[in-house]
């Protein structure tokens, strides 16, 4: 049921992923010159951001013709966690505002939830069905 859905935003968020790190290497680097430190933790927000926008793909792709609240709860995390943690660091290095960085562990752990989800549905013989 979700298959498409989440292959299309995992789509649209590698595509972000792609805009926001020509943003880092052109604009941020050269206009903005932010410290060597600042533009290391972007560049983790944004490669972060595409391995989990690819493992959204892989959980739609792994959906089709089939049901599971594992794989969809794991997908759920992943979306989460891109949300949290590079949103989180994306809006700190772009306001300067400390508040946002209270949110990326969060997203981490989000990740980590979503990975351990995606190997609960990937060995689930029988998956309890969608309501």
């Amino acid at each position: 049921m979700f298959d498409r859905t989440w292959i299309a935003i995992g789509a649209v968020l590698a595509a972000a992923a792609v805009g926001a790190g020509a943003i880092g290497t052109h604009f941020l680097r050269e206009t903005l010159e932010l410290p060597q430190r600042e533009l290391e933790t972007y560049d983790v927000a944004v490669r972060y951001q595409m391995v989990h926008a690819i493992g959204l793909i892989i959980v739609g792709v792994l959906l089709i013709g089939r049901r599971s609240r594992w794989l969809n709860a794991a997908a759920a995390c992943f979306a989460a966690g891109i949300l949290l943690f590079s949103g989180g660091l994306y809006a700190w290095l772009f306001t300067g505002m400390t508040t946002f960085v209270h949110v990326v562990p969060v997203g981490g752990m989000a990740w980590i939830v979503g990975w351990l989800l995606l190997a609960i549905g990937a060995i689930s013989r029988r998956e309890p069905e969608e309501s």
